[in-house]
């Protein structure tokens, strides 16, 4: 089979630029031991939701938008007004669109209109043959693929040392399954397709007949069908990038399926030739929105508009004046919404309690290793790379460390035992009814995970006074917190307890790579008690009172509780402030699991919560950032006694003292962004399930230890799972994309997002909405890109923040 082929003909070099487009339009998806939120958007950014609507409607069938229904129901409520549309219509592309608001009305009353992608080979052959060829390919490349990418799950590892596209290659040509269902000669398709994975994408685009225009989305949509398989390959080429280096995987993946396509298309050309050519005309095409996709991106606007119509109001009320006397107890949370019920609890208890929200990872970029483990555990934000190393215990916990290892060492063996293909079957006659006991205790929820406890973990190797010392001032002046320290400051990072779920990590803390954040806050606690450290920091104008402690703390998100690390920092002096301390954050725990109670299915009150969190049959043991809609960045007088509704990503910031705006760009470089990812997966997750969801818990099962699977096999499953964002009877996540609201002057922003383009597109794009607060707090000023603002509520002018010093 060979068509002439005169716009890409043999140029690799377009080639290469359409597979590395394809590839990077794929968002990454991490395994499951440290599973972080991802932009599922993340390669199509710098397009607006309604062209990128167009592009994933061809690709992947899919709407970017809720159903019109939806959106029905929210004016039907009064939740959306004719302002909110009105406001949203004016900034929306001049053509196409409705002329008018009673044009976009009767719009909506239409249902949505059905989405389809473009049709695959594999669909074509389907329709003339009547065999599913793309699940046969989803089955076989899953199987092969659980096995190549098997992170030790597996009792019998495939071999390892090829790149993706050989190994699949010396698989696949003794597979007969596509041959005993139809596909005669696929093996020897295979061995005679050229050996360089490049040679045999450009063989197949010679083949296809596909010109340079239509490869770019034609590529992506054959990724799209390999599902989380091929976000897993994007995550391992993000990760060699990030080192310097590269990955081959993802474009290897690419070519092991095109290969499918060149064979089915060998196979069934005579009936499906002439269906081909439109498919590939209509691949060539710009991707351009429709009328349809307008109107949705509209509504989506509309929606927002509303959101932070209601947000504008609560940030209107007059925030709590400053307080300058010293606190009783200063506690530092993860800007993570779960923090913010928390925080407000803690804050009703005692005004002179203060709360502050910083990144959970509290500035210490750590690679860590765990006691009595060789594994690094990246604790800190995936879009940076480590800044130290670190390890739990020490030359003194030698002896324990050991025991430790020859324990997990028999445990391993004890459990392969089980599982084994020949011993389980004796396994399960012999000392079956040993286990009994056990599976009533788990039945029961009688026995949870336990809290992490290693020995104090430590720098290996120690950094010297100097890196500790500018170490220590960069993290204070970062969390605002340079003055009138209490005598306890708690540095709570947070973590999930759950038990038979392995979506646990994506419960953990996203700041700290998956983990849960008490390495950090104990790192952070260390550095921040050190007298040479302190020396060292009153120079700078930072001076911490002889008689303040800092402790690491860790903040159960599941049932509120608080787990403080005091053995690390042993002071007889501080045994009191402890005890209240111990006493303050369980009365917050009993009110922040009340209120949490109210939100969650089946939950009989803010007792119930704890039996939730060791209940293996329980799928939703809380709802995590579900809600999520707001970032503020601003001092918590700002925010403090007003309820957000747990939705809110709270970090604490003071311009004022932000000399250079240093502080400023790192927020909006970094927490924001990630609060971005966390934001769009919950969207995605949301909108477009069947795409960007992670599927039924109901269904999964753990493959490779990366990821899961519906069923027996088939596609990796990457996202959020249905239970995560639907109660069984209706969302509990307002797809919304994250209102940034930041009291700093405009021009700084500006600037900032001068400098950082990418940054600049997701708010030009309006993947996140920006406003600016100002010195009451207020939302005063909107983005509206271009870096240009507008001002909100003319009729009442806003008090501007001072203009930047030059």
């Amino acid at each position: 089979m060979t068509h002439p082929n005169p716009s890409f003909g043999r140029d690799t070099l377009d080639l290469a630029t359409a597979v590395d487009q394809a590839a990077r339009a794929i968002p990454p998806v991490w395994p499951l031991a440290s599973s972080v939120a991802v932009n599922p958007f993340l390669g199509q950014t710098d397009e607006d939701l309604a062209t990128v609507a167009a592009r994933l409607a061809r690709v992947a069938g899919t709407a970017v938008t809720m159903p019109r229904s939806w959106y029905q129901e929210r004016i039907a409520n009064g939740d959306l007004i004719d302002q909110d549309l009105l406001d949203a219509l004016a900034i929306a592309p001049t053509a196409p669109r409705p002329e008018t608001l009673a044009a976009l009305i009767a719009a909506l009353q239409a249902s949505t209109p059905e989405i389809s992608a473009l049709p695959t080979v594999a669909d074509l052959a389907a329709e003339a043959s009547g065999i599913d060829w793309p699940g046969v390919i989803a089955e076989r490349f899953g199987a092969w693929a659980a096995g190549y990418l098997d992170e030790g799950q597996a009792l019998w590892a495939a071999p390892t040392g090829r790149g993706a596209y050989a190994a699949w290659r010396a698989v696949a040509t003794h597979d007969l399954t596509p041959e005993i269902l139809g596909l005669s000669g696929f093996a020897t398709h295979v061995s005679e397709a050229p050996e360089a994975a490049a040679d045999a994408m450009a063989s197949v685009v010679q083949g296809l007949g596909l010109p340079a225009e239509a490869a770019q989305t034609y590529f992506h949509q054959m990724l799209m069908t390999l599902g989380g398989w091929a976000q897993y390959a994007r995550y391992r080429l993000w990760q060699a990038e990030l080192g310097g280096g590269t990955d081959a995987t993802i474009t290897d993946f690419l070519a092991i399926r095109l290969i499918w396509e060149a064979a089915l298309f060998d196979r069934y050309e005579h009936q499906i030739a002439a269906r081909w050519r439109s498919v590939v005309a209509t691949h060539a095409l710009p991707v351009t929105p429709t009328l349809d996709h307008v109107i949705d991106s509209i509504l989506q606007e509309a929606s927002e508009r509303a959101a932070q119509r209601k947000l504008a109001e609560t940030l209107a009320v007059p925030g709590i004046a400053k307080i300058d006397s010293r606190p009783l107890l200063q506690a530092a949370f993860c800007i993570d919404v779960r923090s913010e019920v928390f925080r407000r609890a803690l804050e009703s208890i005692n005004p002179a309690i203060q709360t502050l929200g910083f990144a959970g990872f509290f500035g210490l970029t750590a690679a860590h290793r765990r006691f009595a483990s060789d594994v690094s555990e990246l604790r800190l934000p995936v879009l940076l790379n480590p800044g130290l190393t670190s390890s739990s215990g020490g030359p003194d916990d030698a002896d324990a460390d050991q025991s430790a290892r020859f324990k997990a060492r028999a445990k391993r063996a004890w459990g392969r035992f089980k599982l084994a293909a020949v011993s389980s079957f004796a396994f399960v006659e012999a000392t079956g009814p040993l286990y009994i006991s056990k599976l009533v205790i788990d039945a029961l929820g009688l026995r949870g995970t336990p809290v992490p406890n290693d020995p104090a973990p430590r720098p290996d190797p120690a950094l010297d006074l100097g890196a500790r010392t500018t170490a220590a001032e960069t993290v204070l002046r970062a969390m605002s917190l340079t003055t009138n320290f209490a005598r306890l400051v708690v540095l709570a990072g947070h973590g999930a307890n759950v038990v038979n779920n392995p979506h646990a990590s994506g419960l953990h803390c996203g700041a700290c790579g998956g983990y849960s954040g008490e390495v950090n806050a104990r790192l952070l606690a260390a550095l921040l008690n050190d007298a040479e450290v302190r020396k060292g920091l009153g120079p700078q104008g930072i001076d911490i009172p002889a008689n303040t402690l800092f402790v690491a703390g860790l903040h159960d998100t599941t049932t509120d509780a608080i787990t403080l690390y005091a053995e690390d920092c042993l002071s007889a002096a501080h045994a009191t402030d402890l005890n209240d301390a111990k006493t303050w954050f369980a009365a917050a725990g009993k009110i922040a699991r009340s209120e949490r109670a109210l939100r969650l299915p089946h939950a009989t009150g803010e007792g119930s919560l704890v039996k939730r969190s060791r209940d293996w049959a329980e799928v939703r043991p809380e709802w995590a950032l579900a809600g999520c809609k707001a970032f503020i960045a601003a001092p918590r007088r700002r925010t403090a006694g007003k309820s957000l509704e747990g939705r809110a990503f709270l970090h604490d910031y003071d311009w004022k003292d932000d000399k250079g705006f240093g502080v400023l760009e790192l927020i909006l470089t970094a927490p924001v962004v990630v609060a971005s990812w966390i934001s769009l997966q919950y969207y995605g997750s949301t909108v477009a399930p069947a795409v960007f969801g992670g599927g039924n818990k109901l269904l999964h099962n753990v493959v490779g230890g990366i990821g899961v699977v519906e069923g027996n096999g088939g596609v990796l499953r990457a996202g959020l799972p249905w239970q995560s964002v639907h109660d069984g009877e209706r969302f509990v996540h307002d797809p919304l994309r994250l209102s940034v609201c930041i009291e700093a002057p405009r021009e700084a922003m500006t600037e900032i997002l001068k400098r950082h383009p990418g940054v600049c597109a997701l708010f030009d794009n309006r993947w996140l909405h920006l406003f600016a607060l100002d010195d009451k707090g207020r939302m005063a000023w909107r983005y509206t890109g271009d870096l240009e603002w507008s001002q909100m509520n003319e009729a009442e002018p806003a008090t501007a923040l001072p203009e930047m010093a030059a």
